[in-house]
């Protein structure tokens, strides 16, 4: 076994027999019964003794259209974490850095790690905003190869500011990675930032990466992807291996388009449950940051009671939520995925029951 994998942990989130599971920011329903259908039916037409579509073509096209970009700005693969890889496979591994702000998605800074990347963590500031100045300043005294921001941000919920990343953009010579994987739900997106720097003909070094798993109801799909110039894709290409996304998923993100109405109603009815969700979390006297996902992060201190308590306290209740406390800057804080109305329900009401019994 390589020396340098010898004490990294995997990445774990725990999975127990409950009956409301708010712990992987999942969306609360499936997709739509006609994209079932349609999809059923695709896929029995499939001619399964031949290799998929080596480029992904009509997926490709699909996503450009939906963005109104080229499809050779993009590039999709079996999830988002896997573009992750392989942008740092191509733009930086051994002798090279990835550059992190914390706390943020733990996948950044292991897939970093796994391809040798040097890891430098910068801290955010209060209410986990990256402030512009320690961002400038982290990055021309360390020079990354990649810039990982995660907007809005894993597990905060927050999201990046347009003047930070424009800010990534223009003071650092490597590539700036902006993980869009909640961009629905926010009211930003940094591919406008991509645009107006040239889009497919861009001489920056930009990427956004984005995934079918949240709004499009697909976690079980595995499928995501990145939008650059051509000149980065056509890099990127080079890593992936042959025939590496299989026909049966190149269909089901193809005819997931189709259902984008559906997408945005769903959207904006998490939206709207995730305002209900904060407001009683407040009401509890836990502090709460405000968020621009599909879930939140919440601290129990102000209550009396640690995160380890509260959390199993609520597995004990049959809720299931993520327990971020023993993460490095996270003391006490438990993240809750957005759920239906009825599982919002039942977390708020078993959280209450918690936090009473305690008072």
């Amino acid at each position: 076994m390589r020396s340098d994998l010898r004490s990294l942990e995997g990445y774990h989130s725990p999975q127990l027999e409950v009956e409301v599971r708010l712990n992987t920011n999942e969306a609360p329903v499936g997709p739509p019964t006609a994209f079932v259908e349609a999809y059923t039916a695709a896929v029995s037409e499939i001619e399964w003794h031949r290799y998929p579509d080596r480029e992904a073509r009509a997926l490709r096209e699909a996503i450009a259209a939906m963005h109104d970009v080229e499809p050779a700005q993009i590039l999709v693969a079996n999830g988002s974490n896997e573009i992750l890889q392989t942008i740092c496979l191509t733009f930086a591994g051994a002798g090279r850095s990835v550059m992190t702000f914390e706390p943020t998605y733990a996948m950044h800074g292991q897939i970093a790690r796994t391809t040798q990347c040097e890891v430098v963590e910068i801290d955010r500031g209060e209410g986990f905003v990256l402030d512009p100045g320690v961002l400038g300043d982290a990055l021309a005294d360390r020079k990354p190869n990649v810039v990982f921001l995660c907007s809005p941000n894993n597990p905060t919920g927050t999201a990046e500011t347009l003047q930070n990343v424009e800010l990534a953009v223009a003071s650092t010579s490597g590539v700036v990675v902006v993980d869009e994987a909640y961009a629905q739900f926010a009211s930003f997106s940094a591919l406008d930032v991509l645009e107006r720097r040239g889009g497919a003909e861009a001489d920056v070094a930009m990427l956004v990466t984005r995934t079918f798993s949240k709004t499009w109801s697909m976690a079980g799909t595995r499928l995501g992807y990145v939008v650059g110039p051509s000149w980065m894709i056509t890099e990127m290409e080079k890593v992936l291996l042959p025939y590496h996304l299989d026909s049966a998923k190149q269909l089901a993100g193809t005819i997931a388009l189709d259902f984008q109405d559906e997408m945005n109603e769903r959207v904006a009815s998490i939206i709207e449950q995730r305002g209900r969700v904060s407001a009683a979390l407040l009401s509890l006297g836990v502090e709460v940051w405000p968020s621009q996902s599909n879930f939140i992060l919440f601290c129990t201190s102000p209550t009396g009671q640690t995160g380890d308590e509260v959390w199993q306290a609520l597995v004990d209740r049959s809720v299931l939520v993520r327990n971020c406390s023993s993460w490095p800057r996270l003391s006490d804080c438990l993240r809750v995925t957005v759920g239906s109305p009825a599982d919002n329900d039942r977390f708020i009401q078993a959280l209450t029951d918690v936090l009473s019994a305690h008072s």
